[in-house]
């Protein structure tokens, strides 16, 4: 070979070893890259929308959740209301409450209580007839301190569970000093559940409930304006008045006095006012009454800041609202129920 073509062979062998080492370095480039971690994706973060808590049964007088398949004995106690009685204790844990007029023009209250139990109730007033019957409705035990001859005759025909103050006065009941007669009894709940159990009566039952609405923030409330609800009984006046924070309704009485725990300050908070119409009449010279339970009639159901025109019934002893003969829902929660002498619905029931 002469010396041209070597010189070509050597340049052509240079060549191609150069080019294995190039590509030999860029295959071994790409085999580190991918040897690197790829790079995290960015995901954008979402947001969990919290659970509501979930419970396989609701109290029969709230609509609220427990867990409880079986519910406590609903416990009735007629409260005094007496301007000397105010403040009331207990009043703010109970489910629901019955206003009524007894003698005069002050009402009385019927407390009842079942998904939460209050230290102390009080004070602690006298039965009358009509309000044994309201809390019989709920098969509920009586607690009173004292009776009208009608009273009396119910309470002592054997059909009911109660518990009188006149036989517990000092035991059962206390007596305050910071109040006086008959506006200074008062009983715990704990007194309550101990003579219960004594007299072997059932602690826990089974009640049918009161409808509720299901949705309540997506589902419209029919009705007026009712920020400021008023109910005029003679001198004394009670007022409810819409708190727009919290959805509910605050009690006030005569003379801007809010309606709150006298222990606690714990104020009363409603989610439910029904104001019905009623037959009242005076019954004998000490001026008892008479309070027709049964008749139905005009009512206004008080709800989310608005007022709507129902009628009421008495469905086995409960007072509930109605529209076009079928029951109007309450929002969950405690319930306040006014009674109004049919011939005052009209003037002394205002809203705005």
């Amino acid at each position: 070979m002469n010396k041209k073509w070597l010189l070509v062979a050597c340049l052509v062998a240079v060549f191609l070893l150069l080019a294995a080492c190039k590509s030999e370095k860029a295959s071994s480039d790409q085999d580190s890259k991918d040897q690197k971690d790829p790079e995290p994706k960015t995901e954008e973060p979402t947001e969990e929308e919290p659970e509501e808590p979930e419970f396989a049964y609701t109290f029969p007088l709230t609509g609220k959740g427990t867990d409880e398949a079986l519910h406590p004995r609903v416990v009735a106690v007629m409260v005094n209301n007496a301007p000397e009685a105010r403040q009331q204790s207990g009043l703010h844990k109970a489910d629901l409450v019955y206003e009524v007029l007894a003698e005069g023009r002050i009402t009385r209250l019927v407390a009842l209580f079942q998904s939460e139990e209050p230290d102390v109730i009080g004070p602690v007033r006298s039965a009358r007839d009509y309000y044994v019957r309201l809390a019989n409705g709920f098969d509920s035990i009586y607690v009173h301190h004292g009776w009208s001859p009608d009273a009396k005759t119910m309470l002592t025909s054997g059909n009911i569970d109660s518990i009188n103050g006149l036989y517990y006065d000092g035991t059962l009941f206390k007596r305050v000093s910071f109040r006086k007669a008959p506006h200074n009894s008062y009983i715990s709940y704990e007194n309550i559940m101990k003579e219960s159990k004594k007299q072997g009566y059932e602690l826990e039952q089974e009640i049918p409930s009161f409808t509720f609405k299901e949705d309540v923030e997506g589902v419209a409330t029919e009705g007026e304006p009712a920020e400021d609800v008023k109910v005029v009984y003679g001198k004394y006046q009670v007022e409810y008045r819409f708190d727009t924070d919290k959805g509910l309704y605050h009690r006030y009485t005569t003379n801007n006095e809010q309606t709150v725990d006298r222990e606690t300050e714990t104020p009363v908070e409603l989610e439910n006012v029904l104001i019905v119409s009623t037959n009242h009449k005076i019954v004998d010279n000490v001026g008892r009454r008479d309070v027709n339970l049964t008749s139905g009639g005009n009512a206004v159901l008080i709800q989310n800041g608005k007022a709507q025109q129902v009628q009421w019934k008495n469905d086995n002893g409960r007072i509930i609202p109605v529209k076009d003969g079928v029951e109007v829902p309450f929002v969950p929660g405690k319930t306040w129920v006014n009674f109004v002498p049919g011939s005052d619905f009209s003037s002394k029931v205002t809203w705005e």
